[in-house]
This record gives structure tokens, C-alpha cells and sequence, in this order.
């Protein structure tokens, strides 16, 4: 391990905080599934993230002692699983795809559009705390590109006049099937 793992990890093991009581029920609901405790680790991480909001270092080490892993060994989880926050994010997550139908499909010239619109770049949060912008490799709509998810909902053959009305829209919500 490198002197920047043992930083972090010692410095979340200084500061672990509490499971909530929903939290631990839910966990412990995903512990009747699985046969061992550390193959819950991505399940008690979304947990956690449902209900935070992200993944912080505090909760990273709470999951970790709660589950009897290593904090490193549940960080690998957790950053190789792109779904999971681990820095605070918007109230809205815009995952755009980038994947190369998508670029045919000019999502560059979309996401240009989105970064102008809202100030940030992949991987930044608007000024407000209300979106936060990042890259997925694919969202497996490639016959409708350029594509986003946001709120749980694909959006499909983006344009700009259509991420307008996205951003417009007080919910953040349009049907574009």
C-alpha cells in the first residue's frame, strides 16, 4: 500500500461514523442474501449512498467495519463501480455518454452545449449544487444518439434545444422517446 492509501485510510479510521438505524436494516437485509458478509459490500455502499447522497470516507469506513472488511478493500469496490459517489454530487446527475456512437453522433457538440449552459466540465458541479455532469462509457442506447441519464431517465437524440427544455423544466424532466 502507498504512503497516500495509508493517509487515507488512517484518516478514515479516525472518523468513521454511525450506520443509521435504515441503513443497518437495510444492510442487514442484503446479509440474508448473500452467503458472506464482504459480497454485500457494492449493495451497503448504494445503501449508504441512497440515503447520504454519496459515499464519504466516513461512511466508506463505517460500511467497511459494519461488513468486517478493510476500508482499501472496500474503496476497490467502490471506485471501480462508476455508479457510486464518493465526492459530493448534484441534486441531479447527469451521466452523458461518450462512447464512440455517441461522439459519431456529435455528443461532444452536446455536451459543449450542456458545460456552457451550466459552468461545468466532467466530473464539476454547477454553482447551484443542482447538476453535476459525468462521462459513462456506454448506456446501451447507441440507435438514439447522443444519450444522458438523469434522474433514472434516458434521454435520447439530444440536442441542444433539447437540453434547454431539460434544464428549463423545474423537475429536470422531459420525455423524449
Amino acid at each position: 500500500m502507498s504512503s497516500v492509501d495509508d493517509i487515507i485510510i488512517s484518516s478514515t479510521a479516525r472518523s468513521a461514523r454511525e450506520l443509521s438505524i435504515a441503513e443497518r436494516d437495510e444492510i442487514d437485509h442484503e446479509l440474508t442474501l448473500y452467503p458472506d458478509r464482504r459480497a454485500v459490500g457494492l449493495e451497503a455502499l448504494k445503501i449508504v449512498q441512497k440515503h447520504q447522497g454519496w459515499v464519504s470516507d466516513e461512511s466508506l469506513q463505517a460500511v467497511a467495519d459494519y461488513l468486517g472488511m478493510s476500508p482499501h478493500e472496500l474503496d476497490g469496490v467502490a471506485t471501480f463501480f462508476n455508479l457510486l459517489y464518493r465526492r459530493p454530487v448534484g441534486r441531479k446527475v447527469m451521466l452523458f455518454c461518450n462512447s464512440v456512437s455517441c461522439w459519431i453522433m456529435g455528443c461532444d457538440r452536446i455536451k459543449d452545449h450542456i458545460s456552457a449552459r451550466l459552468g461545468i466540465d466532467y466530473g464539476e458541479t454547477s454553482a447551484d449544487g443542482e447538476y453535476t455532469l459525468l462521462p459513462v462509457p456506454c448506456l446501451g442506447d447507441c440507435d438514439h444518439a447522443p444519450v444522458m441519464l438523469m434522474d433514472g431517465q434516458q434521454h435520447r437524440n439530444l440536442t441542444p434545444e433539447l437540453i434547454d427544455a431539460l434544464l428549463s423544466q423545474p423537475q429536470g424532466r422531459e420525455a423524449n422517446e
